[in-house]
């Protein structure tokens, strides 16, 4: 525990040292600067949208934010759970580089030891102020108080004593109605102040009890009451990102608004009860790692769709903070996303990933918690388990998205090639001589 203590301040008196300067030099007009509205879905599959093409789920609100905007359909989080995930995304690093590789600490390591990492990073919405942002933290949200993270303001108390662990107060954003975004919104006009909004809702994640309106049509369309609940939701989550999108139109801030959509996990709902199916949430998986991601920014962006271009979450912090001009800085794994969006194409050719247990089984040593890395570049991806004796597995996602036919014997030089590019990207053997 001490090491990891250790590790974290050096990590985060450096990086701290280059948030101080970032606000130093970031432009001090914001007459021209940008809001930013942060949507991230909790448990959707990346199929489960209707401008992603599924036959029965109606995401009116959402497909409309697609026509609208940049859609990168070859998507991808880091990590299939959804603490870590959200990690990522607040950061700009890898699981392996801020940490939080699971949702909690084994058994007898206080939480508090987890709150040091986002303590000492420069996380978006700390960035973000430093520059004049007002940040408003909303929906799941792990790191105790939202005030841990940097915001401005926030819904989150994190206190384990009252319940805290995943965004207690927070997660009423949604299911309970958007007020207290308005009501910041409101705010963020009246000082004349761009805002950065993380809504991050509980939805469509359990507990699987949508409207009834909603669920009615579902059952009669679903394969089974769980994926008609589970279906339902999905429309759910879609309904309150339209009423948020809206509220936007209706006080003209939509124009000057980079909203960006995200989902922080997979989730292939179970047919026979209500929980999740093999190959989504927590695995390496397409069903776990890819999601669609959405860019909608009225002044710079043609609405148009990318089916080829691989991103990562790890690109939404240096993409906000160079449409936000605010300088990114060095070291970030990520790449900027606005020439993309703008049309020119993407020199990097991979993705990369890490899957871990659940519980975080030493802070100091993510690769201890280690269950995969995995890693796509163009059309093929390779899965390579941690364990020595697990067979390693190819997949040809342009034939084959589902990753049904593993070609990992027929192809030995391509698992050498990817295997390779993993070790470049983390080499797990150096972590451990370290």
């Amino acid at each position: 525990m001490l090491r990891s203590l250790a590790w974290l301040w050096v990590w985060g008196s450096v990086l701290g040292l280059v948030g101080t300067s970032w606000a130093q030099h970031a432009p001090q007009s914001s007459g021209q600067r940008p809001n930013v509205l942060l949507i991230i879905g909790d448990d959707q599959a990346w199929g489960d949208f209707g401008f992603m093409g599924h036959r029965h789920i109606r995401t009116p609100h959402l497909d409309r934010l697609a026509d609208q905007g940049v859609v990168f359909t070859r998507g991808y989080v880091p990590t299939s759970l959804c603490r870590p995930s959200l990690m990522t995304i607040l950061t700009g690093l890898y699981p392996h580089q801020h940490r939080i590789t699971g949702n909690d600490p084994i058994r007898g390591v206080p939480r508090e030891v987890l709150l040091e990492s986002v303590r000492r990073l420069p996380t978006l919405p700390r960035v973000l102020s430093r520059a004049g942002y007002l940040c408003f933290q909303s929906g799941k949200w792990w790191e105790g108080s939202w005030r841990e993270g940097g915001f401005t303001h926030g819904m989150t108390h994190g206190d384990p004593q009252r319940g805290g662990r995943h965004g207690d107060l927070g997660l009423r954003i949604g299911r309970q109605g958007l007020e207290p975004i308005f009501r910041f919104l409101q705010e963020c006009q009246r000082q004349k102040r761009p805002f950065f909004v993380w809504y991050a809702p509980f939805l469509p994640h359990r507990p699987h009890n949508p409207p009834q309106r909603l669920l009615r049509h579902y059952l009669s369309v679903a394969p089974s009451v769980h994926e008609a609940r589970y279906w339902a939701m999905c429309q759910w989550f879609d309904e309150t990102c339209g009423e948020l999108l809206n509220y936007l139109e209706q006080h003209h801030l939509a124009d000057n608004t980079l909203v960006v959509f995200v989902v922080d996990n997979g989730w292939i709902q179970h047919p026979e009860r209500s929980g999740y199916a093999a190959r989504s949430k927590r695995s390496p998986y397409e069903g776990g790692v890819r999601t669609p991601v959405v860019l909608r920014w009225p002044r710079r962006f043609r609405p148009r769709r990318d089916e080829q271009t691989l991103v990562s979450t790890v690109d939404l912090m240096p993409t906000i903070l160079s449409a936000c001009g605010v300088e990114v800085p060095s070291g970030l794994p990520g790449v900027n996303l606005l020439p993309v969006c703008q049309g020119e194409p993407l020199s990097r050719r991979c993705v990369f990933g890490e899957i871990f247990h659940h519980d975080i089984v030493d802070f100091s040593r993510p690769q201890a918690s280690l269950l995969y890395r995995w890693v796509i570049c163009d059309s093929w991806k390779l899965i390579q388990p941690h364990a020595v004796a697990a067979p390693v597995e190819l997949y040809d996602l342009s034939r084959d998205p589902h990753e049904r036919v593993n070609l990992a014997d027929r192809h030995p030089q391509q698992v050498r090639k990817l295997q390779r590019a993993l070790d470049q990207w983390w080499s797990v053997q150096e972590s451990v001589a370290q």
